[in-house]
């Protein structure tokens, strides 16, 4: 037992009882310089015979050095890296540097890392000690930070030491070390300073300090035992390690100058390496045994690694040293470090031995900043580049590489530092074709950070610069600002996108052939300007190429949301189907997670309207556990449909209240317009037509409808109105839908049309637009539109006097509402159904409902054919997990295997379409 550290030693005990017992566990501790973070680690390491350890410690010098921390981690565990998945192998190998390919997503790589720390717990239980987090690579941290947070039943133990909390280990367990209680700190002090101490000064001396140990330990060396027992002389303690650093530096004084110079080149040389250690000492004319004082000394250790007694040690050392001396050690480490093998800490240390700008270097470290960037090390690419742009002498090339610096450091996920950037590229005049770049990158930006109206504002000032010089890029650049448009939602005194789209109208022309972006900007502008019937043609055209077998994976990615809203324009369901299937594989194929969540909210939205609400939402539990998983907040537009089609009211509440504050605070005005429509289509559901009318009142207004939502508000506004006994406002509603469907010419939108229309009839034509509704829908897969037709039919019917043609159509109604899960429509049909006299049933409850959402998808994905390891990468958990939550879901099921469940023997709402 640690003296003093009674608590801390319980809690990690319990961790480490938990990791014996198959659990896994996760704990940050933190706290300041000394104050014993490591003495914990190494309590640990003591306290786990029988235990595999592995072990891995933050450097200064290796902070800006992707997955370095990584690489030191996973060389223990590289026996297990057959094991994993093939996607999880090349994203590791490619972020390690151990072979080239595409550049790996950091989440895949945190993926890989959470099965190799599975699969090296797989005969006997891991623990992973991380210490120093603060200096340890930001690539590195998070992909540790995403596994410990996936691991749940693997027998792993993951302890993270960092002086202060990290956002990137947000939301792990955490552990404040804070000083040893006031009579242990005494009698620390006592056990370490022969002679004896005045009570009195011993007290102080302790406060002071707050019961730091490496400063209890360290800081009575700079007294006299005459001072310290006479109570005079005791230093001021002040920031601690501040003066623990300066305590050091004055003990480095009293070594030979041979000595210090040696430990320069220790502090300055990150990887601990004694070969590199020695060649540099050579290079400088120091021998051997200028290492015996410092070793004697206690601040250095050097066997088969090169340890500093503590990291304000290495620190005390590097910055006691001049700048002229620093920049010639790392001149010298430079030259002896392999350049063929470790070509980027080669250069790194290059970089840091310029005495000026040297073009030489700089060149070399744009190179390296491709090579990281290759690996995935996005802030390390950006670390060489900015380091390139101060050693460059050539104005313009500085430009160049400052341009270049900000582009990476925005998609590292560094907007602010990537804006300072890019004031550097403006430092010198700018030509036609760099300011329109400049204006671009500022406007992407722009677009990331605030997704209001000077986004689109700016994208499009940027097109307008890029116009002249590249036409190409000013094309994608306008579709750009009208896809921010979109996003921003309508201005008070126009449509969404509007300006974006006129001005577009004005762009230089495609090249030929033309590119999918080029025809989907040609119909989009079409559409928003002149109307659905001018642009349907170009936009049809634009489906066609993007539904065909030649779009290229970066037109995918890029361009398939887009895409998917026009093809949800058309009312084109089939090919909306086949875009967003194409999305949703695209992004899992390529391994950008970051483009998962959206392309997923694509996919949602088709299986909402294809009335399989049992996969849309299984994949709104995806789409929060991939987004937990990313540290970003999840898309909501599907979790809103989901939650207004099945009649949950409170949740939709909920969930409407989060989207607005999200929508305000990013200028997401499209947010707010889906978050309406939702509450429309809930209201509609419960038979609630005043609250209906209230939530979409634009829908009403006298202007053109907006691309996205805006048709489908329209309907649920006609509905409510003419529910509410007001044909002149559903009506006025009524022309406006007209201009958005029939042009489409499509059975969903002509079905939509009729329906609304038989609302506002009376007579034989209702009846005639009722069956039309119900003929046209019926060809489609929009189920649970066909279902309302239904109710709408049969509700007139029984208004009618016509009970028994009424029964016909409301059972329809009432059984696929059921089925499909949409309980408020369904409890609507029910109502409709008795006022006709006939007893409506309750369903029995089924097995499914005691299944927690994870176990739910773990069901479908098994029945989908997954193996163990897919499910796990699909959901960022392990194959273990993913075992542990089928087994439980077994005995809820009363199965006990997975061929049980791809026989039939899940509950009918959790079978997938086409199964039931």
């Amino acid at each position: 037992m640690l003296r003093g550290r009674r608590g801390e030693c319980a809690e990690l005990d319990a961790l480490l009882n938990g990791v014996r017992g198959g659990e896994s566990r996760a704990l940050v501790l933190h706290g300041e310089p000394g104050i014993g973070k490591t003495a914990l680690l190494e309590y640990l390491s003591e306290r786990a015979p029988g235990m595999r350890t592995v072990r891995v410690t933050g450097v200064p010098s290796e902070t800006e050095l992707a997955f370095a921390g990584l690489h030191r981690l996973c060389a223990p565990l590289s026996d297990g890296l057959a094991a994993l998945p093939a996607p999880q192998q090349e994203a590791l190998h490619a972020a390690l540097g151990l072979s080239s390919g595409r550049v790996p997503d950091r989440f895949l790589v945190g993926l890989a890392i959470l099965g190799l720390l599975a699969e090296a717990a797989h005969k006997r239980p891991l623990l992973c000690l991380v210490d120093d987090v603060h200096w340890l690579d930001r690539a590195s941290v998070q992909a540790l930070a995403f596994a410990a947070r996936r691991l749940h039943t693997e027998s792993v133990g993951v302890v993270f030491a960092a002086r202060q909390p990290e956002d990137d280990l947000a939301g792990l367990p955490e552990m404040t070390v804070t000083g040893l209680p006031h009579e242990d700190a005494r009698e620390l002090v006592r056990t370490s300073m022969p002679g004896t101490m005045d009570e009195q000064v011993l007290d102080r001396f302790v406060a002071e300090t707050r019961g730091n140990p490496l400063a209890l330990l360290e800081l009575p060396k700079e007294a006299t035992l005459k001072h310290l027992a006479g109570g005079y002389g005791v230093p001021d303690i002040g920031a601690l390690a501040s003066l623990l650093q300066v305590s050091y530096q004055r003990r480095l004084e009293e070594l030979p100058e041979p000595t210090r110079r040696l430990l320069l080149v220790a502090a300055a040389e990150p990887g601990g390496r004694p070969v590199l250690l020695w060649r540099a000492a050579d290079r400088l004319g120091i021998g051997l045994e200028a290492a015996s004082p410092a070793v004697e000394a206690q601040l250095v250790e050097i066997d088969d690694r090169v340890r500093f007694r503590h990291p304000l040690v290495r620190s005390a050392v590097y910055w006691a040293a001049s700048p002229e001396d620093r920049r010639a050690t790392h001149r010298v480490l430079a030259e002896v470090t392999d350049p063929e093998h470790e070509p980027e800490r080669r250069v790194w240390h290059a970089a840091q031995g310029a005495e000026a700008p040297d073009e030489e270097v700089a060149a070399e470290l744009e190179r390296s900043a491709g090579r990281a960037q290759a690996r995935g090390g996005l802030a390390a690419a950006a670390a060489f580049l900015a380091r390139a742009v101060e050693l460059t002498p050539d104005h313009v090339r500085r430009q160049q590489r400052a341009l270049a610096a900000a582009r990476v450091t925005h998609q590292a996920g560094s907007p602010e530092t990537a804006l300072r950037l890019l004031s550097v590229a403006e430092a010198v005049p700018l030509d036609q074709g760099r300011r329109g770049q400049v204006e671009l990158l500022r406007a992407q930006i722009a677009f990331t950070m605030d997704r209001g109206r000077e986004a689109p504002r700016m994208l499009l000032d940027a097109a307008r610069r890029l116009a002249p010089q590249d036409p190409a890029t000013a094309r994608e650049t306008y579709l750009e600002a009208i896809n921010a448009a979109l996003f921003a939602g309508p201005p008070p005194d126009g449509a969404a996108g509007e300006v974006e789209a006129a001005a577009a109208r004005s762009a230089p022309p495609p090249p030929e052939p033309p590119r999918p972006a080029d025809l989907l900007l040609d119909g989009l502008a079409l559409r928003i300007t002149e109307g659905l019937a001018a642009g349907a043609p170009a936009l049809t055209a634009a489906m066609r190429i993007f539904r065909g077998p030649g779009l290229s994976e970066e037109d995918g990615l890029r361009w398939l949301w887009p895409a998917g809203i026009m093809a949800a324009a058309l009312w084109d369901l089939e090919t909306w189907d086949v875009l967003a299937a194409r999305h949703v594989r695209l992004a899992r194929e390529s391994g950008q997670t970051t483009a998962l969540p959206l392309a997923l909210t694509q996919r949602i939205a088709v299986d909402v309207f294809a009335g399989d609400l049992a996969a849309a939402e299984g994949l709104v539990e995806e789409v929060a556990a991939l987004s937990e998983a990313i540290g970003s907040p999840a898309p909501p537009y599907g979790a809103l449909l989901v939650s207004a089609w099945r009649g949950r009211e409170a949740e939709g509440a909920a969930l409407r209240r989060a989207v607005a504050a999200e929508a305000v605070r990013r200028g997401e005005g499209n947010g707010l317009t889906v978050g309406a429509w939702a509450e429309a289509l809930l209201a509609n559901g419960l038979g609630r037509y005043e609250e209906a009318l209230a939530a979409v009142p634009e829908a009403g207004e006298d202007r053109p409808a907006d691309v996205g939502s805006a048709p489908w508000a329209l309907v649920e506004y006609i509905e409510a109105a003419a529910g509410s006994g007001e044909p002149e406002r559903a009506a006025a509603a009524l022309r406006r839908l007209t201009e958005v469907t029939v042009p489409a010419g499509t059975d969903w939108a002509l079905g939509v049309h009729a329906r609304s229309r038989a609302l506002l009839s009376t007579g034989t034509a209702a009846e005639d637009r009722h069956r039309e509704a119900i003929d046209l829908l019926g060809r489609t897969g929009v189920r649970g539109e066909l279902a309302r037709a239904h109710l709408l039919y049969g509700e007139w019917l029984r208004r009618e006097g016509r009970k028994g043609d009424a029964r016909e159509q409301l059972r329809i109604a009432h059984e696929s509402f059921t089925v499909m899960g949409m309980d408020a429509f369904a409890k609507r049909a029910a109502r409709e159904l008795q006022a006709t006299g006939e007893n409506v049933r309750k369903r029995a409850g089924e097995a499914a409902s005691e299944l927690t959402p994870q176990e739910a998808q773990i069901v479908r994905l098994v029945r989908e054919g997954l193996t163990n390891p897919e499910i796990g990468a699909r959901l960022f958990i392990s194959p273990r997990t993913v075992e542990w939550h089928l087994r439980k879901t077994f005995g809820k099921l009363g199965i006990t295997s997975r061929k049980q469940l791809q026989r039939g023997g899940a509950p009918a709402s959790l079978l997938v379409d086409g199964e039931r």
